[in-house]
Formats: C-alpha cells, sequence, structure tokens
C-alpha cells in the first residue's frame, strides 16, 4: 500500500475532500511495479525508505508538494513456502531489500535441530539444491538470495558413520558436532577393541569425487581402473578405502586431521590382509564394486603405508 500526500488540493492525487490517496501496488515477479504519474518502480533490492525517496523524486514537479508513506508491500506475487523441520511453517512474504536463504529461515522460526545436523533444499521451477544449514551459517556463498515462488524445506538428517571390525561393537554414531576427525570417531566408538585390533589396520571408507580419487590415484590409473570397470554411484563418486597405520605417530596426526563425512565407514582389523578382504566382501556384495574397490584400496594402502 502506498499512500500519497499534497499540500495542495486538485493536485494529481488531492481533492477538495482530501489531500491523500491510497494506491494498491502490485509488484511484479520482475520486482518493478506501476504508479500512476510515477510510472514503473523498481522496487526489489531496495528498503521501503528508498522506494519512497524514488516515488517523491518521481512525483517533484508532477504534484503539489508530494510526500509518500510506503506502508507495506505484501502480494503472493512475492512470498516463499518454508516446511519441514522448522518452528513455524509458513508463507514468508519477501522485502522489497531482498532476503537471504537463512533471513526466511528465521522467520519460520528457525530450524528445529542442530544446524549441522540439518538440511536445506532450496527448489526454484525444476531445480533443486541442498546444503547443510550450518554451511548456509558459515558460508556466504552457500547463503543465497530468495525469489518468489521458492519452496525451501528444511530436513533433520543427523550425520553418521558407522564403525565396524576389531571394535567393542558394531554399530552407527552420530556426529553430534559439526566436526568430527577420524580419532575423535574412534573415541565416539569407544575406540577399538585392545584384545584383537590391529593398530596398523585401520581403514576409511567411502565414496569420493572422481576429481579427489584422480588427484590421490593420478589421471592415467584413475583412467585405467575406469576402463577395467570401476563403476560410480549415483551421485557420480567412486569407491575409495583409505589405510592408516595407527602404530606410525605420522598416522595419528594424520588421523586427526582426517575429517570423517557422512556414511563413512570405519572399520579396524584384526589383521590388514586377512579381515580388509572380509571387510570388502562385507561391503562390496550391495555396492556392487568389489574388485575396482580392492585394487583402489591396494593403491592407496601403499600411498599411506610409504
Amino acid at each position: 500500500m502506498i499512500s500519497i500526500f499534497e499540500a495542495g488540493r486538485d493536485g494529481l492525487f488531492s481533492t477538495s475532500k482530501s489531500k491523500a490517496a491510497k494506491i494498491d501496488v502490485i509488484v511484479q515477479p520482475d520486482g518493478k511495479a506501476a504508479i500512476p504519474y510515477v510510472g514503473l518502480v523498481q522496487f526489489a533490492g531496495l528498503s521501503l525508505e528508498q522506494a519512497r525517496q524514488e516515488i517523491i523524486k518521481s512525483l517533484t514537479g508532477k504534484a503539489i508538494e508530494p510526500d509518500v508513506i510506503v506502508s507495506s508491500i505484501d502480494t503472493a506475487s512475492r512470498k516463499v513456502t518454508v516446511t519441514g523441520n522448522v518452528n513455524r511453517p509458513s508463507v514468508i512474504p519477501l522485502n522489497l531489500a531482498g532476503d537471504k536463504l537463512s533471513d526466511v529461515i528465521a522467520k519460520a522460526g528457525g530450524p528445529e535441530s542442530d544446524p549441522y545436523d540439518s538440511l536445506v533444499t532450496l527448489t526454484r521451477g525444476k531445480r533443486t539444491g541442498t546444503v547443510l544449514m550450518s554451511a548456509v551459517i558459515d558460508d556466504p556463498t552457500e547463503n543465497v538470495g530468495v525469489q518468489p515462488g521458492d519452496e525451501i524445506t528444511v530436513i533433520h538428517d543427523p550425520r553418521q558413520f558407522t564403525v565396524l571390525g576389531a571394535v567393542k561393537s558394531d554399530k552407527r554414531v552420530k556426529f553430534g558436532s559439526r566436526d568430527v576427525n577420524l580419532v575423535e570417531a574412534m573415541g565416539l566408538a569407544r575406540g577399538p577393541n585392545d584384545k584383537i585390533a590391529d593398530v596398523s589396520g585401520f581403514f576409511v571408507f567411502r565414496y569420493e569425487e572422481p576429481e579427489v580419487v584422480s588427484a590421490l590415484l593420478g589421471e592415467p590409473r584413475f583412467n585405467r581402473m575406469l576402463r577395467q570397470g570401476m563403476i560410480a554411484d549415483g551421485h557420480g563418486r567412486y569407491p575409495l578405502v583409505y589405510r592408516f597405520d595407527m602404530s606410525r605417530p605420522d598416522s595419528l596426526l594424520a588421523g586427526q586431521n582426517f575429517a570423517i563425512k557422512h556414511r563413512d565407514i570405519i572399520y579396524a582389523s584384526r589383521h590388514p590382509s586377512v579381515d580388509f578382504a572380509k571387510f570388502l566382501n562385507l561391503v562390496g556384495e550391495p555396492l556392487r564394486v568389489a574388485n575396482s574397490g580392492v585394487s583402489i584400496a591396494q593403491h592407496v594402502s601403499d600411498m599411506t603405508s610409504d
């Protein structure tokens, strides 16, 4: 709603009965709205005061000492929907100055769960993107501007890893914090079974982006493995196994800097050669990449044991 006042009677917006006119303004998807005797005004990206000044400037010389009040602009064309794991799922009207992803989530009461356990999915037309809420908070490039009609869904998805082998119990463990390294992960899992564990045989299994695998193994070896039948998962990532010899001080230091990722599998072996083969048999069937996984594991094993 825009109210335009004039100092005299019989002006563009004033009459003998009233010196003000109220105009309902509908901001179009392109951020512009038409106002009589003013023309198109770009509201998107402006504060209410900035929009007010633009209108006054356009009316100078046309209206009699004009003054303007921009009281509210709230139309269906400038709203986003926020649902899921938030405190107040709702339809959020956008500000004239523009809103970021974190702004509209905050207006919906914020996530119910910790940011590092909350996924944010933004749907715009036929395009969808998902990111951790903690990344939205920490990384300005992830805190993108929202647009009218966007749908934002917050999902509670606790990050977890699985420990197997010579540990006190095979189980899935929640991170419980934003970042967890390998040493901390083993602590959360109550550590290896000291009676049977071989500290020289700790393995981390995960799918990595192709550029990571290529950088670690070298492009010629990576391409050769692709020709031999190594296949990716549904996200285009390839299986990789990291080996750590925790009897060596440098591996302990590396373990403190090795970040565990969501759905990693950590395996503590009784004997690297025997138990690691059992491990690959355990995970190889559902992944359908047992042969290529063994090759990758052997190369990475050689790299980390030198």
